[in-house]
């Protein structure tokens, strides 16, 4: 999927976003900050469970997922951080570029992003951030449900 029928998903929802492009990829917290605020930082994670791949779209200021704790809210047996090349294999990103709208993945969703006005995330373009409002992030993917 391309930036340009990831901008027509979003349209489509009626969402409120804004890209913002980039003179380089962002690799680190400390490049984001030159951007956005970093504690609006939204990256999507590609997990592996037992039922195949899933989306993450998880708070920068969340921490370490914990797992165990996943696992039981949502059922899974296994449930860890994908392997890069499956990733790769399977959406067609590399990790640092996954988007977070159009990836067609289920998705569990961090409730913390739901206090900020607008969070950044990828695109599927290394060069350019997504700026969203986070309830929009909600409807434009398929949420299988929330944590905290």
């Amino acid at each position: 999927m391309n930036i340009g029928e990831i901008q027509q998903i979003l349209d489509l929802h009626k969402c409120c976003y804004e890209l913002i492009a980039q003179d380089k990829p962002i690799l680190s917290a400390a490049d984001a900050k030159q951007y956005y605020p970093i504690e609006k930082a939204a990256p999507m994670l590609v997990l592996q469970s037992e039922k195949g791949l899933l989306g993450c779209i998880v708070s920068f200021q969340h921490g370490k997922l914990n797992f165990d704790e996943l696992k039981r809210q949502f059922g899974f047996i296994q449930l860890k951080l994908a392997d890069r090349k499956v990733i790769k294999e399977e959406t067609g990103y590399d990790i640092g570029t996954i988007p977070l709208a159009g990836l067609g993945l289920d998705c569990i969703f961090d409730k913390k992003l739901l206090k900020h006005d607008f969070v950044f995330g990828g695109t599927g373009n290394e060069r350019l951030t997504l700026k969203i409002k986070p309830a929009d992030l909600l409807r434009v993917n398929i949420i299988l449900g929330q944590f905290e």
